[in-house]
């Protein structure tokens, strides 16, 4: 072995340089970091051949004095921390002092800067280090060019053009987002690829993400004590295959950190399914002194002094975001105004409950497990089974002789002959025209509107106050009944008992299962016991899924309690089990619904966290304004 010996203050750099400087875009963040810490207000970025050729970044800031250009270039030298102090509150986006000196070691780098207060500017040469007068107005120009020029073994891991540059603009478009107040510009090949003017926050998402992305998202602005997140999460319907789109900030400082990760991720995992990404750029503030910034040369990692309270307030605070939908929030607010007095029965004059209800500012509202309170009396001797059940648990009951089926019901919620085989109802039970004319689509406290229509059995057609609401009932249903169900689990379910027992055939595996998990069941609202070597008896249901069909929503259960141990499903998996009895209990498409049948749905919907989508992550309604019908059928143009 050779002797041991100090390197080269050269060779120091170069070797620190592929920590720091691994490729041009990690030369531009170092470079755009100072021009932030230094006060700019607009900031110029010109690249040639993805930055490999040439990287130069012009600012506004405060420039660097005569005397300290060349401190600038040594290791180790900044003016942003001077002890441990400093260095356990830092509150700028550079702080190693290692930068300048580690680029200027691996490429021909100049600094020409201009101090507040100077005459005029001068220039170093990063590799002779000689100064020499220069003509500049304000701030710094930083001039990186030939990358890896005297190190051409790491040249040679650096991509194509294209690829580099695609790093280049990332990282410009993070620098972007976080700081909307500043102007910025980005130039390729000397073609302007972004020019951005000073802004918020919205309008500068808008020009990096797009308008769809800013359309498609919930803000945020949460804060408890000295947190507070803000931002925009997308929602489920703009999914992506990939997490090209997360950004996350802290302190105004892009991260890629675990436990901010987990946290985004759990609180989605209850609308969003399979490989899909949510798209998001959030900011996260919090007090210098919480998190530990230098953990990673780049500076990209953090640590949190309280893990825990931060997972958990962004975990909530996103949570809760993302619940409130559009219907939900407009359904909550009509919700607390004074209920009205239950109407009447609708006479033969054209008493019309449901315009009543317009009229007074109360949609009718689902109450417990989906039934309804005090429900009204109705003509010809009508009855409402049990108020826990969901609006589509209610049955005909026997009317008085000469009871018209056309008899409109007092209860928008109220709906006869549910889902009756089609041979048993009426043949213009969904067909029939409404008796009288349709409520005011002006309403507020029913911003998902009034129900005109099926279509093709799957589609409810409504109109509210911006013009056509289209929801696919399925989907919403599923979404109702998920939500229900997860709120009874945790307390003791509602039980409906089976006139007859359903009993259906099933595999050895599946009786072994339902054995070994009949207490799981009981807690799930289900009574099973064998009815044979190979058949099971369901004599009770959860009353919300009174009307699923039995022998599949069993048979899909225990092939879940079959494939994981009874403990796991209850609890790490117990809404992935919950989602699947929604599905199977949500009513199915091509099922012929009445105005009113609609209208209690729409309703329960604008009742329901997270109504906007399905428990599969997709849309369950969407809104075609009055506008958007306009320009499609060219009105007034």
């Amino acid at each position: 072995m050779p002797s041991i010996h100090l390197l080269s203050d050269l060779l120091i750099n170069q070797i620190a340089a592929g920590e720091v400087v691994e490729r041009p875009a990690s030369v531009l963040k170092e470079v755009l970091e100072n021009a932030l810490d230094a006060g700019s207000r607009a900031i110029d970025v010109q690249l040639e051949q993805g930055g490999v050729r040439r990287i130069r970044v012009a600012d506004d800031g405060c420039g660097i004095a005569k005397d300290e250009l060349a401190l600038a270039l040594e290791r180790h030298a900044t003016s942003k921390i001077e002890n441990l102090d400093d260095l356990e509150r830092v509150g700028t986006m550079g702080f190693r002092g290692e930068a300048l000196a580690a680029i200027a070691a691996v490429a021909r780098t100049t600094l020409t800067s201009r101090a507040d207060g100077s005459t005029h500017a001068w220039r170093i040469d990063g590799t002779e280090r000689s100064l020499a007068p220069a003509a500049l107005n304000a701030g710094t120009v930083v001039d990186v060019a030939d990358l890896y020029y005297n190190t051409p073994a790491r040249r040679k891991f650096l991509k194509s053009e294209g690829t580099e540059y695609a790093h280049c603009d990332e990282m410009f478009r993070r620098v972007a987002l976080a700081r909307p107040d500043i102007g910025l510009q980005l130039a390729h090949n000397g073609r302007v690829v972004h020019r951005l003017p000073p802004g918020d926050h919205g309008r500068r998402v808008a020009a990096l993400m797009g308008d769809d992305f800013l359309t498609q998202a919930r803000a945020i602005d949460a804060d408890a004590g000295p947190l507070r997140l803000s931002g925009f999460a997308s929602l489920p319907a703009y999914s992506r295959a990939s997490r090209d789109a997360q950004y996350f900030f802290v302190n105004g400082r892009f991260v890629r950190d675990k436990l901010l990760t987990h946290a985004v991720r759990q609180a989605y995992a209850d609308i969003l399914h399979g490989a899909r990404h949510p798209a998001y750029v959030l900011f996260l503030e919090l007090d210098p002194a919480g998190v530990d910034v230098n953990v990673h040369p780049a500076k990209i990692e953090v640590r949190f002094r309280e893990s825990r309270a931060i997972h958990q307030f962004v975990f909530h605070a996103l949570t809760r975001a993302l619940a409130e939908s559009g219907a939900a929030l407009a359904g909550r607010a009509a919700a607390t105004m004074e209920q009205p007095a239950a109407p009447v029965a609708a006479e033969a004059s054209g008493s019309d409950p449901v315009r009543e209800n317009a009229t007074t500012g109360m949609a009718p509202r689902p109450q417990g497990f989906g039934g309804y309170r005090d429900a009204p009396p109705v003509q010809g001797r009508l009855a409402m089974e049990s108020a826990s059940r969901s609006y589509f648990d209610f049955v005909d009951r026997a009317r008085e002789p000469g009871a018209s089926a056309s008899t409109p019901v007092a209860d928008a919620g109220f709906r006869p002959a549910a889902f009756a085989p089609a041979s048993s109802r009426p043949a213009n039970a969904a067909s029939a025209p409404a008796a009288n004319p349709l409520p005011q689509p002006d309403d507020d406290s029913a911003p998902l509107g009034y129900a005109l229509g099926q279509l093709h059995g799957i589609y409810i057609l409504a109109q509210n106050a911006k013009g056509l609401v289209l929801v696919d009932m399925h989907a919403a249903h599923e979404r109702i009944l998920y939500e229900k169900l997860k709120t009874v689990l945790d307390g003791r379910p509602s039980v409906q008992r089976l006139l007859i027992p359903a009993i259906f055939s099933v595999s050895a595996k599946d009786m072994a299962a339902a054995e070994e998990c009949v207490e799981v069941l009981a807690g799930m609202g289900f009574e099973v016991a064998p009815a044979g070597p190979q058949e099971l008896a369901v004599r009770s249901v959860p009353a919300l899924l009174a009307n699923a069909p039995v022998g599949e929503l069993m048979r899909k259960l225990l092939e879940e309690l079959r494939e994981f141990p009874a403990s796991e499903v209850v609890t790490a998996r117990r809404n992935e089990l919950l989602a699947t009895m929604a599905c199977h209990g949500a009513v199915r498409a091509h099922r012929s619904l009445t105005i009113p049948e609609m209208n209690a749905l729409l309703r329960d919907m604008e009742a329901t966290e997270r109504a906007d989508q399905c428990n599969h992550g997709r849309p369950t309604w969407t809104q075609l304004t009055m506008a958007e019908l306009d320009r499609f059928f060219m009105r007034g143009q």
